[in-house]
């Protein structure tokens, strides 16, 4: 039993460079560790106190500036308001007036309340004044935006009369995160008060600032009066710091310790209020402790290094086999790439060369099938475009008979050239791509003929935004589509037809739509031949006498590439649209 435990603990080692390396950095990183703890554990907490103080101590001073600054702001919206000049004419306005004088003084009010409500920023959630004098009180805020006249004064502000105060900030208690800032309105000559006015603001206005002083689950951060009364904040102030807190009320920036907290605190001058952050004094204790920890940052300062050189050493030995790999990971048979060759003479130099070898050769092979196939491809479109569809020939020559003693004799010669401009279009060479401006002569040339066949049944309508005519696109795309929609959509609905092309320039390259309002598809059609059109098209060329959708597709996946594809949507009993996107490639 103790033999086979000791082989199972000692025979890793045994077997294991690396375990044996992992086992060496780790008793080095032990060390140190062990040396830099026991030093760290005489150090004073005193040391760390007087450090937390002080920077807490900067903190307060920055944050209340901050603080200030931003109930001056308020301020300065109050201040606004009440030396504008709406607000003085209504004050100042005749006992005896018209009810249309009386309306243009109170909608002078609201413009001077609108342009504070909309100047304070998203926090403003509310601007009311009240005059003493005419029992008037003006409210505007997200919900509402009226003037009524009260009998009474309102509580807060009959406080305010009573007591002879000019302002005050107090915390909404039916909607805890918002506060009211209330300034009375003074008459310059005797300092008569002759209303106040009332700003809501969210708290949340000031969380930025607050969050200057720090963020812990520990510590705790106040607004209060200078009574030590919250205002503001999550948490209590026990019994003694809200005594502490008011016998130093007229005290600005400082500090003081309780037996369990440190409390910082600093006034706002604007406002008259306290900004207050206590902080437990195990907190203190325990970054005091965290001194200890430096010497686990040695010991992890020696393990890295440890690291670093176990990674050199392995490094050093992987890096031909690294570099094999990525060379293998990088290398695309279908372009041609230089493989430096090997200056090793180990086994490594012998793999990078017969990797070489072998990936020239099948480059290669891949470059002679896909040649084979190319021209496979191109033989059996040839044979493909010298052909017509039977039926369209049949059609249009029982049309020209007809016409040739029902028409005019150039009506007649206009449907035999567009027939003709369509033969010889076809029997070019498929190899090179044609212009948009091509294809649609052809598309022209075919929808002159269905559009001598069918009459006023047909409604066609032809689209184009942006300079695509000369955009490069394969030979025999947008006819095979238009004669799909006649043969398996409009040949099958009874009643109007309507055929719609549009090509529109868009910034990833070229969008050509095709809707009819044929017969369309049933879901399960519309399923099985998108699945066909989304799958990778190794056979460009299908049976029949006619290029259809599957060969639109592969053709333009074989000369763009795969992010080029064809989309289908259909409705039963309503039509089909069919959308190509295609390169805005003018050239090549």
């Amino acid at each position: 039993m103790f033999g086979r435990l000791r082989r199972r603990v000692v025979d890793p080692f045994k077997t294991s460079i690396r375990n044996k390396l992992i086992l060496t950095m780790i008793l080095i990183a032990i060390v140190p560790v062990v040396v830099v703890t026991t030093l760290a554990a005489e150090n004073s907490s005193a040391s760390m106190e007087k450090q937390v103080i002080g920077t807490n101590l900067s903190n307060m001073k920055w944050t209340g500036i901050h603080l200030g600054d931003q109930f001056a702001r308020l301020n300065n919206l109050v201040y606004s308001l009440q030396i504008s000049p709406g607000l003085a004419n209504y004050l100042n306005r005749p006992e005896v007036e018209t009810p249309a004088s009386q309306f243009a003084a109170q909608q002078n009010v609201f413009n001077s309340l609108n342009s504070v409500y909309y100047s304070g920023g998203n926090h403003l959630v509310g601007v009311v004044m009240y005059l003493h004098e005419t029992g008037t009180l003006f409210t505007i805020n997200s919900m509402q935006n009226e003037v009524e006249e009260i009998s009474g004064i309102p509580r807060v502000y009959r406080d305010l009369l009573r007591e002879n105060k000019d302002f005050i900030v107090e915390t909404d208690s039916a909607d805890p995160g918002k506060f009211r800032l209330i300034r009375s309105i003074n008459r310059f000559e005797n300092q008569e008060k002759l209303g106040y006015i009332s700003l809501e603001v969210l708290w949340s206005y000031f969380d930025q600032t607050i969050r200057l002083l720090g963020e812990g689950k520990e510590q705790a951060v106040f607004v209060t009066d200078m009574n030590g009364r919250i205002l503001y904040g999550d948490g209590e102030i026990s019994p003694d710091v809200a005594a502490e807190l008011q016998a130093s009320k007229d005290a600005g920036l400082g500090q003081f310790r309780t037996d369990r907290e440190f409390v910082f605190y600093n006034t706002l001058d604007p406002v008259n209020l306290r900004l207050v952050k206590i902080i437990p004094v195990s907190t203190i204790n325990e970054s005091a402790r965290a001194t200890m920890n430096y010497g686990l940052i040695v010991g992890m300062i020696s393990t890295v290094i440890s690291a670093l050189f176990a990674f050199y050493f392995a490094w050093k030995t992987t890096k031909p086999i690294i570099g094999l790999a990525r060379a293998m990971r990088k290398l695309d048979l279908t372009k041609e790439q230089m493989i430096p060759p090997s200056k090793r003479k180990d086994e490594i130099g012998l793999l990078e060369a017969n990797f070489a070898t072998m990936a020239q050769r099948i480059r290669d092979h891949i470059n002679t099938e896909y040649r084979i196939r190319l021209e496979k491809k191109t033989a059996e479109l040839k044979a493909l475009q010298s052909q017509i569809n039977p039926h369209f020939l049949q059609n249009t020559l029982q049309l020209i008979g007809g016409m040739i003693f029902s028409q005019k004799p150039a009506e007649s010669y206009g449907i035999i050239r567009s027939l003709s401009e369509m033969f010889r279009y076809i029997v070019r060479d498929p190899d090179t791509l044609a212009t948009l401006r091509a294809e649609l002569e052809h598309l022209n040339h075919y929808m002159n003929i269905q559009q001598q066949r069918f009459g006023k049944r047909l409604h066609y309508e032809l689209n184009i935004d942006g300079d695509v005519l000369d955009c490069r696109i394969p030979k025999l795309t947008l006819q095979p589509i238009v004669e799909n929609a006649f043969v398996h959509g409009l040949d099958h609905k009874a009643g109007e037809w309507r055929l719609e092309v549009t090509i529109r320039l868009e910034p990833e390259g070229i969008r050509l739509m095709v809707r009819d309002n044929g017969a369309g598809m049933e879901n399960a059609q519309l399923q099985r031949l998108r699945t066909q059109l989304n799958r990778d098209l190794e056979q460009v060329w299908t049976k029949g006498t006619s290029i259809g959708l599957i060969n639109v597709a592969s053709r333009i996946q074989m000369y763009f590439g795969a992010e080029y594809k064809m989309s289908l949507d259909s409705v039963w009993g309503k039509g089909t649209s069919v959308t190509l996107y295609l390169p805005d490639q003018k050239e090549g």
